[in-house]
C-alpha cells in the first residue's frame, strides 16, 4: 500500500513494509488501524489529514530511531507533541507522537536556572518542579495544561509573559536533535554567548523590581539593529569567525550543513536583516535573523518556529526565569478593544510581566457563576480589558509599579482600573482570559465561530491601526468574532464566524485572509504571532516576504532536510490555505436521527460533534473533573478531544465505516466515565456523557443481546431495588455470592451495597405528617435514597422540618432515569421519565420546589429529561422547580446550626458540571464549617462504571490519584462528606471512613430532643 501526500497524492513508499520494519526495531507502539489513524487526523486547527501510520516511541532512542527509519522510506515525519496546533502542523504523513513516553524532566539545575527536558514534557510539570524554587518558564500560553516542550520549540511558542520573559527560542539554552538521515545533532544557543559575549542588548522588565530581564527577542547575544559593526565587544567579530570556521571544519554531515548554512547567510544578509526579525512576534517562516553575525550565528534557536521540517528534538536545556516574589494585577476596562490597544506603548513604558486582552464577547459567555465571580474580583466597567500584571520583591513595590503605570494612563486614557492583590481573585480573572481560545468558538448566539485568522501579530505601537483596519475587512465581508491576545507584544487571536461549510463560504474565507494578510504587511506585522504557520498561513508568506524571501526559506528548507520529509508542506511547498478543512467533509451533511434534542447545537448531532476544536484542555495533566480516564492512561484515545474526533470520524465515514455499529468509537467511549465534566471543564462543552448514551443507545439498538451483563442489572437497578425491597435480607445474602456478581456484571472485588431494610418511602409513609409554617417541599425520593441510603432521606426531612416546611413525597414511585440514560437505553429512560412526571404534576402545577438528595438524579431532572423530552412542558417546569439540598437550604434563608470543624468535601461530578457547588459552599459557611475540596475531580466510581469488571482498576487508579489518599490523610476529627453515593461508595470501598451526606451532618447537630432517627 502507497502512503498519502500531504496535498492528498499518493506517495511511493510501502507503508506496509514499514509497519514491518518500525515493529520489529521499536519498542513503541504502532498503529495503522482505522482507530489510530482516527485519533491524530485533526488537531486544534480546521484541518484533516488522515494519517498512514501512528508511532508512539517508548523513549528517546526509539524516538530517533523512528524518525530514521520512516524518512528513510521516504515516508513524511509528522512530529507532535500535544496536538493542540490551531495552524494544522501536526497532522498527515506518519505521525509520531513523543508525548506518551519521551517526556520526563532530565534534570533541573536550580544555581544555573536550567532545566534539561525531553520533547513531551507537559509544560506545566516543568512550572510544578520549577516553582519551588522560585523559577519558572519564561513562555507560557494559555494551553500549558497540555503544551509540550517539544511542540513549543516546534512553533517558538509565547504566552502571557513572553512580553516580559521572551518566546520559547529566547529561553532556550540547547538542543540535541536527530536529522531525516539519522545524524545527531547537538546545539548551543549563540556562538557569543558561548565565548561569554552575551548579555548586550538585554532590555528590562518587571518594573522597578530587577524582575523580567530578557535579552531582546531577536539577539542571541548582541544587539539586532545593525550590521556587525554595531556594539560588540573588542575582538567579537574575530571570535565569532573562529567558532563558525570551527563549526564548518566539523567532519561529516554536521560540517557540511554548517558550511552551507554559513554561504546561505553570508550571500543573503541584506535581504535577512531586512525581511526577517523586524520584532519580537515576527514568528512566521524560519527565523534566518538567527544567523546573523550580529545575532551569534544562533542554529539552536533558528530550529525555533521551524514546524519539525529541519529535525526532531529529542531534548532540551531551557533556562528558568526568576519569579518576582509579589504581583499585583491591574484590570482595565475600556469602552472597545480599539481603545485598549492604543493605550499599549503607555502601558509598555512601565514594564509589566505580562499585557493581555479580553472583551465582553467573551465574558458573557462565561458560565455565570465565573463571570460573576470575575465582577467580584475586581473586573471594572468596560466592554473590553487589558490584564496588566506587574512585578516586584514585595507587594508594596509591585503595587507602587502599578500605580505609577495608572497615573499616565488616568493623563490621557478613557480607561477604567481596578488593582487587584488577592492570588485568588487574581486567578478568577486569569481564568477569563486563558479558556478564550474555547469561548470564542461560539458566538453569543451560539453562531460557530473558527480559527484561520487567530495569530496575526503587528508592532505593538501599530496595533491600533490594525484592529481598526481589521473591523473595516470584518465588516465588507459580513463576518464578526471575538478576540483576545497579547496586546503587550501586538499580538491578537479571534475566531471569526467563517462559513467552512460551503463552497462560497470557503471562497470568502480565503479572500478574508488574502486581505488580511495584506493589511497586517502593511503595518510591518507577521502573520503568525505565535501558532506557526503550518497549513492555515504558509501559502500567504510570499505575500509577506515577497518570491526572494520564500526563496530563501526553500533553500534553507533543503540544506536541513534535502529529501523533503520533514513535516512536508509546512511554510515550503504548502498547500492551499482552504484545502483540506475538516469541516468541508461528509459529516456536516449527516442529518442522523437522535434522541437527545440538542437544542444548543441547531437540533443537529454532527454540529455538536464540531465543538471539539481539538485545543485539548481535557489532555491536562492534573486538576478539574475532566477527564479522569486521560489523567490515569495519558491516552489520547482515552481524552475527551480522542472520543470527539472519533465520533466525528464515525460521521465522515470514510475512515470509520460502520456508522452507530462502530467498534471504534466503542471501545473509545468504553472508558469515559460518564462523569459530565467536560460539560463545565472543557472550553466549548462538549458533553461526552451524552453523546456516549446516544451512542449506546443506537449501537445496541434491535441487539439487546449484544449489551453488557451491567446494563441489565444496574441499568434496571430502579426495577430490581423495588422487588428487593420485599425480601432484602435474601437479597443482600444472593448479591454477595460470587455467581450472582458474575451473572449481573460486577467486578468481584467489589462489595454490593446492601438494601435497607425498611425503605426511606416506608418509613415516611409511616409517620405522623409534620405541618411546616414555611409551605410544602418535595423531597425526591431517587432510588438510591429510598432503598440504599434512607438514613439520608430522613436526616434531610429534619433538617428542612427544621427550617418550617412541611415535607412531602409523590404519592407513587419515580425515577428520573438516569441508569437507563448512562447504559444508553434511552427510550426506557424517556418513558420513566414521563411515568415520574406525571406523578408530579400536581406539584408543578401548584408551583411546590423540589429538593433532590443525590446530585446525579438532580442533575438528571435540570438537564437530562428537558434534552430527552425537548418539548414536555412538565419536563421544563420539573427542571426549573429542582433544587439541590443546599441550594434550597441557602436560597430559603434558614439559618442552620453551627456544626463547626473541618470537613473535606468531595463534589458529585454531575454536580460540579450541571449544578455547581457554591451553594453548598454557603450553607457549609454558614453551619461554621470548614470546607477543604481536594482537587480530586470524579471519585472513579461513577455509577455502574466502576462496578465493572472491566474497569474495576482504572476506577481505583482514577480514586488513587487524589481522593483516596487525601480522604486516608485527613485527621479522624475532620468528617468526610459525600452528597453523592457514587462517591461515599467509592471511599467506604477504598479507606476506612464513612462519608456522610450534608443532611446528616446538619440533622447531627439539631437539639436532640424530638429528634426522630
Amino acid at each position: 500500500m502507497a502512503g498519502v501526500g500531504v496535498g492528498g497524492g499518493r506517495s511511493s513508499y510501502d507503508v506496509g513494509r514499514l509497519v514491518r520494519e518500525l515493529r520489529a526495531q521499536l519498542r513503541g507502539s504502532v498503529g495503522d488501524d482505522a482507530r489510530s489513524r482516527a485519533l491524530y487526523a485533526a488537531d486544534g486547527s480546521n484541518y484533516r489529514a488522515v494519517p498512514d501510520l501512528v508511532v508512539v516511541p517508548a523513549d528517546q532512542a526509539d524516538l530517533a530511531a523512528a524518525v530514521a527509519l520512516v524518512a528513510a522510506a521516504g515516508a513524511p515525519v509528522t512530529l507532535r507533541g500535544g496536538g493542540t496546533s490551531m495552524a494544522g502542523n501536526a497532522i498527515g504523513g506518519v505521525v509520531i507522537d513523543a508525548s506518551r513516553h519521551v517526556n520526563r524532566i532530565l534534570s533541573l539545575d536550580v544555581e544555573r536556572r536550567t532545566a534539561v527536558v525531553e520533547p513531551g514534557v507537559v509544560l506545566t510539570d516543568l512550572l510544578a518542579a520549577a516553582r519551588p524554587h522560585g523559577l519558572a518558564f519564561g513562555a507560557d500560553p494559555s494551553s500549558a495544561s497540555r503544551a509540550t516542550l517539544g511542540g513549543m520549540i516546534a512553533n517558538n511558542a509565547c504566552g502571557a509573559h513572553s512580553v516580559a520573559w521572551g518566546t520559547t527560542a529566547d529561553n532556550l539554552r540547547s538542543l540535541d536533535t536527530v536529522l531525516a538521515d539519522g545524524t545527531f545533532l547537538t546545539l548551543d544557543t549563540g556562538a557569543f554567548a558561548a565565548i561569554g559575549g552575551a548579555g548586550v542588548g538585554a532590555r528590562p522588565s518587571g518594573a522597578d523590581s530587577g524582575f523580567g530581564a530578557r535579552p531582546d527577542a531577536r539577539a542571541g547575544g548582541l544587539a539586532p539593529s545593525g550590521p556587525r559593526s554595531a556594539g560588540a565587544p573588542p575582538g567579537a567579530w574575530d571570535a565569532l569567525a573562529a567558532v563558525r570556521a570551527e563549526l564548518a571544519a566539523r567532519p561529516g554531515r554536521e560540517g557540511d550543513l554548517h558550511r552551507q548554512l554559513q554561504a546561505l547567510v553570508d550571500s543573503n544578509e541584506l535581504i535577512i536583516r531586512r525581511r526577517f526579525g523586524q520584532f519580537t512576534r515576527q514568528i512566521s517562516g524560519y527565523a534566518l535573523h538567527r544567523l546573523l553575525p550580529e545575532n551569534g550565528y544562533d542554529v539552536a534557536r533558528l530550529l525555533c518556529g521551524s514546524e519539525g521540517g529541519f529535525a526532531a528534538t529529542l531534548q532540551a536545556t531551557v533556562a528558568l526565569t526568576p519569579v518576582p516574589p509579589a504581583k499585583v494585577l491591574c484590570v482595565l476596562g475600556f469602552g472597545d478593544s480599539i481603545s485598549s490597544a492604543d493605550c499599549v506603548p503607555v502601558v509598555l513604558r512601565h514594564g509589566p510581566l505580562t499585557m493581555e486582552s479580553i472583551n465582553s464577547d467573551l465574558v458573557e459567555r462565561l458560565p455565570s457563576e465565573v463571570r460573576d465571580a470575575a465582577i467580584q474580583a475586581g473586573l471594572p466597567a468596560g466592554r473590553a480589558w487589558l490584564l496588566v500584571e506587574m512585578g516586584g520583591v514585595d507587594e508594596t513595590s509591585a503595587a507602587r509599579a502599578a500605580q505609577r503605570m495608572l497615573e499616565e494612563l488616568r493623563d490621557g486614557s478613557p480607561a477604567t482600573a481596578t488593582l487587584v492583590t488577592d492570588p485568588r481573585a487574581q486567578s478568577v480573572l486569569w481564568r477569563c482570559r486563558t479558556d478564550a481560545a474555547g469561548l470564542a468558538t461560539r458566538r453569543a448566539d451560539g453562531a460557530e465561530a473558527w480559527g484561520g485568522w487567530e495569530d496575526a501579530a503587528v508592532p505593538p505601537e501599530r496595533l491600533g491601526a490594525y484592529l481598526r483596519g481589521l473591523d473595516e475587512l470584518l465588516a465588507r465581508h459580513g463576518l464578526s468574532g471575538a478576540s483576545y491576545g497579547h496586546f503587550g507584544e501586538g499580538c491578537m487571536h479571534m475566531r471569526i464566524d467563517f462559513d467552512l461549510l460551503s463552497r462560497s463560504g470557503l471562497a470568502t474565507y480565503r479572500t478574508f485572509v488574502e486581505q488580511a494578510t495584506d493589511l497586517v504587511v502593511s503595518l510591518g506585522g507577521s502573520v503568525s504571532g505565535e501558532h506557526g504557520d503550518g497549513r492555515a498561513r504558509s501559502e500567504l508568506l510570499e505575500r509577506m516576504y515577497g518570491a526572494d524571501g520564500v526563496r530563501l526559506l526553500g533553500e534553507l528548507k533543503r540544506i536541513w532536510d534535502p529529501a523533503g520529509v520533514m513535516n512536508p508542506g509546512m511554510i515550503v511547498d504548502p498547500p492551499p490555505v482552504d484545502a483540506a478543512i475538516r469541516h468541508d467533509g461528509p459529516a456536516k451533511d449527516r442529518k442522523l436521527l437522535t434522541v437527545f434534542a440538542y437544542g444548543n447545537d441547531n437540533h443537529d448531532f454532527a454540529q455538536a460533534q464540531r465543538r471539539c476544536v481539538g485545543i485539548g484542555k481535557c489532555r491536562q495533566s492534573s486538576g478539574g473533573v475532566m477527564c479522569p480516564s486521560y489523567q490515569v492512561t495519558r491516552e489520547e484515545l482515552h481524552s475527551t478531544r480522542g472520543r470527539a474526533h472519533l465520533l466525528w470520524e464515525m460521521l465522515e465515514g470514510d475512515l470509520v465505516t460502520d456508522g452507530w455499529k462502530s467498534t471504534e468509537v466503542r471501545d473509545a467511549l468504553d472508558l469515559c466515565l460518564s462523569c459530565k465534566g467536560c460539560q463545565s471543564d472543557c472550553p466549548v462543552n462538549v458533553d461526552m456523557a451524552t453523546y456516549k448514551a446516544e451512542f449506546t443507545h443506537h449501537h445496541y439498538a434491535r441487539r439487546p443481546w449484544a449489551r453488557p451483563l451491567s446494563h441489565w442489572s444496574m441499568g434496571w437497578l430502579p426495577l430490581w431495588s423495588r422487588f428487593a425491597s420485599h425480601a432484602p435480607r435474601l437479597v443482600n445474602r444472593l448479591a454477595g455470592l460470587p455467581l450472582a456478581k458474575r451473572l449481573g456484571g460486577i467486578a468481584p472485588e467489589r462489595a454490593i451495597p446492601a438494601f435497607a431494610e425498611q425503605t426511606f418511602t416506608a418509613w415516611f409513609r409511616g409517620r405522623e405528617v409534620r405541618q411546616g409554617s414555611r409551605g410544602k417541599v418535595v423531597l425526591w425520593p431517587d432510588t438510591l435514597t429510598d432503598h440504599l441510603a434512607p438514613e439520608i432521606g430522613r436526616a434531610a426531612v429534619e433538617v428542612l422540618e427544621a427550617a418550617g416546611y412541611e415535607v412531602v413525597i409523590p404519592a407513587k414511585p419515580v425515577c428520573c432515569g438516569l441508569t437507563w440514560i448512562s447504559t444508553g437505553q434511552l427510550g426506557t429512560a424517556k418513558n420513566v421519565i414521563e411515568r415520574s412526571l406525571a406523578v408530579l404534576a400536581p406539584f408543578l402545577a401548584a408551583g411546590t420546589p423540589i429538593v433532590g438528595l443525590e446530585p446525579s438524579c438532580t442533575a438528571a431532572l435540570r438537564q437530562d429529561a428537558p434534552d430527552l423530552l425537548e418539548n414536555n412542558h412538565l419536563a421544563a417546569a420539573a427542571a426549573a422547580s429542582t433544587y439541590t439540598f443546599a441550594e434550597f437550604l441557602q436560597q430559603s434563608g434558614w439559618q442552620p446550626p453551627q456544626v463547626g470543624g473541618e470537613a473535606l468535601v468531595q463534589p458529585h461530578c454531575h454536580q460540579h458540571a450541571v449544578l455547581g457547588f457554591d451553594a453548598d459552599r454557603a450553607v457549609m459557611r454558614a453551619a461554621g464549617i470548614d470546607a477543604v475540596v481536594p482537587d480530586a475531580g470524579c471519585c472513579g466510581l461513577a455509577g455502574n462504571f466502576g462496578f465493572e469488571p472491566d474497569h474495576y482498576e482504572l476506577s481505583q487508579a482514577v480514586g488513587e490519584r487524589v481522593l483516596l489518599p487525601a480522604v486516608r490523610a485527613a485527621d479522624a476529627s475532620t468528617q468526610v462528606l459525600a452528597d453523592g453515593f457514587s462517591c461515599r461508595t467509592q471511599i467506604a470501598h477504598g479507606t476506612d471512613r464513612r462519608p456522610l451526606h450534608l443532611a446528616q451532618l446538619l440533622a447531627a447537630a439539631l437539639e436532640a430532643p424530638g429528634r426522630t432517627q
